[in-house]
């Protein structure tokens, strides 16, 4: 196939940094932007850099993104950036005339207590889990710019819903990261502190399906060549594992030896998560990172880049 031009909005986040390194391996030119060079919820600045760059496909790795008390304290940020950016891409794609669009989601635009495995059509069957809906508001949104802008216009923009990611690039400040971040490094800092127990949120039974997020790059350009259709599409790793297992790994990862307490008047969210990706499995991909892996991997970039 020829050097596409593809632009990655959102390189420098966990996401986007590995959907670009991705695409590097491929040989692809890939496009990205600084946010001192473009601010992404101003619309005519992204309208003008995407008329100016002409990229042939644009990925949509930019949000604003956060735990469970990130957006507790923050519902209107989370709910306005991320408005703001999808539809100056989205829209401004369309302007710009690109034909080929991902826009990526996240598992939480679920009901709360939809079936399990959750299928792509429980989207907007019940009520969000409140923790986390103004987030979820916003990429329910996105999707619908997607199918309404290929309906009207028959532009090929698609949506792919991942379940929990992490990786290298994530967030470890414990004010806004998500379980896995703030996990690893409550552990790390227990374990230098010579602790003897270490508090984790919650009670430690609400079961989590995890991905690495190298593997949902590989899924993100799979799904650039293979897969053209109105309704999003799941992509997960397969399993799910309660709050407690995933801490007592990451302990074993990093060697931490002292006693885990849950403190259950921290939030739990959402019972439980695990998405149903057969759609996107029987077209031919599969995750190849186990979650032992992974999160060995991952602890080795925080030590690299936090410590």
């Amino acid at each position: 196939m020829p050097k596409r031009k593809i632009y990655v909005a959102g390189h420098r986040g966990m996401v986007g940094s590995a959907i670009v390194r991705h695409l590097t391996s491929l040989g692809e030119d890939v496009l990205t932007s600084s946010r001192q060079e473009l601010d992404l919820r101003d619309q005519s600045s992204t309208h003008a850099w995407l008329k100016m760059h002409e990229p042939d496909a644009v990925i949509v790795a930019a949000a604003k993104v956060g735990g469970i008390h990130a957006n507790s304290v923050e519902p209107a940020h989370f709910l306005y950036d991320n408005l703001a950016i999808e539809m100056n891409l989205i829209h401004g794609s369309h302007e710009a005339g690109v034909d080929r669009l991902v826009f990526l989601g996240s598992s939480c635009i679920y009901p709360k207590f939809a079936p399990q495995p959750i299928s792509e059509t429980s989207l907007l069957t019940g009520p969000l889990e409140p923790t986390n809906e103004w987030y979820a508001i916003a990429k329910i949104a996105g999707i619908k710019l997607c199918q309404a802008y290929r309906r009207q216009y028959q532009r090929r923009f698609i949506s792919i819903m991942p379940c929990n990611l992490y990786g290298p690039n994530d967030n470890f400040d414990l004010m806004s990261s998500h379980v896995i971040p703030a996990l690893m490094r409550k552990v790390h800092e227990a374990k230098c502190a010579g602790a003897g127990d270490l508090a984790v949120w919650g009670t430690g039974t609400p079961l989590r399906e995890f991905l690495h997020v190298d593997d949902l790059a590989r899924a993100v350009v799979f799904c650039l060549d293979n897969y053209d259709e109105d309704e999003h599409i799941n992509c997960g790793g397969g399993s799910d594992i309660s709050i407690r297992e995933l801490a007592e790994t990451i302990c074993k990862i990093v060697g931490f030896e002292g006693r885990l307490t849950f403190d259950a008047t921290k939030p739990d969210g959402t019972p439980r998560k695990l998405m149903d990706s057969h759609r996107l499995r029987e077209r031919g991909w599969s995750p190849a990172i186990s979650l032992e892996e992974g999160l060995t991997n991952t602890y080795q970039w925080f030590l690299q880049n936090h410590t």
